[in-house]
């Protein structure tokens, strides 16, 4: 599915700005974003729902608007389940076989494979008000497949479901959707949601598509100040950059950076942007990368960050401890230690603790260039 040069406002508010986008058959693909970002727009676009201003829905190489939504081979998968209340799990799964006139036979047969596909043959002559959260959300989503659509859309489905059950539901729609191989198109403002099933996500904001990448890529190369601080947790600075050497290691050209920060002093980034002396840059280091010890780190390595704190708020959380350090710079550092071994009893760093913190320059990040 290509989305070409896609606009659209409602009044003078502008929703979605010429956004460009590729889905690969068969991706598992998350339109990523906080509420206004544009992302459910879009997909309302995709199903037929909304008309845009400007631009192009091709889908194996038709463009879909001029379609109507029931002859566009998606279908939709809703935040409130949108289920008949009056009719069974089975009847509702069978709905659109019925309105197209499918005989008996292949009407059971079929329905059967998809309740059995979602979990739910016990449950088809049960009435939505007989189900729970997670079941009325399998229900949904095998009345969308059923169709055998190419493209199934889902807008945020799990949002109503409570978080033990969301995680639940998303390894059951992850192995439904390596089962039956279609392209799935994912909206959500749940970045671990996003990050946990995604081939590829979009990082949306205000209209624009800011990045599309793996997870990986996202959150450990975010292309924007607001793609690093919107996946997961991280320190962002404004930097300024001292200077740089290129280093020598083919076939990648990467560069070894200093940046001044205000709040922090002189720090070492390695990059592959060739960025130069007097840029004004945004820098961020996530709170999992940084060591946090009691002791002076020793190291000959110059690539190391080191600096001094104190402790000004521990927080437990069983399998992880986050610091909030204050540097002598007056500033606030989040540090996440990982509690991976059974002797870690809890944390041995408390509260009003000096502490030295460091990281590797490979482990910060250049998010965004800009120029004086």
């Amino acid at each position: 599915m290509f989305i070409k040069g896609v606009s659209k406002s409602f009044g003078d508010f502008t929703v979605l700005n010429d956004i460009n986008l590729e889905i690969k058959k068969g991706e598992f693909f998350s339109l990523l974003g906080p509420s206004g970002c544009g992302k459910t727009t879009l997909l309302r676009i995709i199903a037929g729902f909304e008309t845009p201003d400007y631009g192009a829905v091709m889908l194996e190489g038709t463009d879909v608007l001029p379609l109507s939504p029931n002859r566009r081979q998606v279908n939709t998968v809703f935040q409130n389940y949108a289920l008949f209340p009056h009719l069974s799990v089975f009847e509702n799964v069978a709905f659109s076989l019925r309105i197209k006139k499918t005989p008996q036979p292949e009407l059971d047969g079929k329905v059967k494979e998809y309740l059995k596909l979602v979990q739910l043959e016990g449950h088809a002559q049960k009435r939505p008000n007989q189900l729970s959260g997670g079941q009325k959300q399998r229900v949904a989503i095998a009345r969308a497949l059923i169709n055998e659509p190419r493209v199934l859309l889902l807008d945020e489905p799990l949002s109503a479901l409570d978080a033990k059950l969301r995680q639940h539901m998303l390894i059951e729609l992850d192995q439904i959707h390596d089962k039956i191989g279609i392209t799935f198109i994912y909206v959500t403002h749940d970045q671990q949601e996003a990050l946990s099933v995604s081939d590829r996500i979009a990082v949306m904001n205000q209209g624009d598509v800011l990045q599309v990448g793996t997870p990986h890529e996202i959150y450990e190369s975010p292309a924007t100040d607001f793609a690093a601080r919107f996946i997961g947790e991280t320190n962002l600075f404004d930097a300024t950059v001292a200077s740089v050497e290129k280093l020598d290691k083919p076939p990648v050209t990467e560069y070894m950076a200093e940046l001044n920060i205000p709040e922090l002093g002189r720090i070492k980034v390695t990059t592959v942007d060739p960025v130069k002396p007097g840029q004004n840059v945004s820098f961020t280091i996530r709170p999992e990368k940084i060591v946090i010890s009691k002791e002076k780190p020793v190291t000959k390595r110059e690539d190391i960050n080191h600096f001094q704190g104190v402790v000004d708020e521990p927080i437990y959380s069983g399998f992880q401890t986050k610091f909030y350090v204050k540097t002598l710079g007056n500033v606030l550092i989040r540090v996440i230690k990982q509690h991976a071994k059974y002797s870690d009893e809890g944390p041995d760093i408390v509260w009003k603790d000096s502490v030295f913190l460091s990281w590797s320059a490979n482990d910060g990040y250049i998010v965004g260039i800009k120029y004086p």
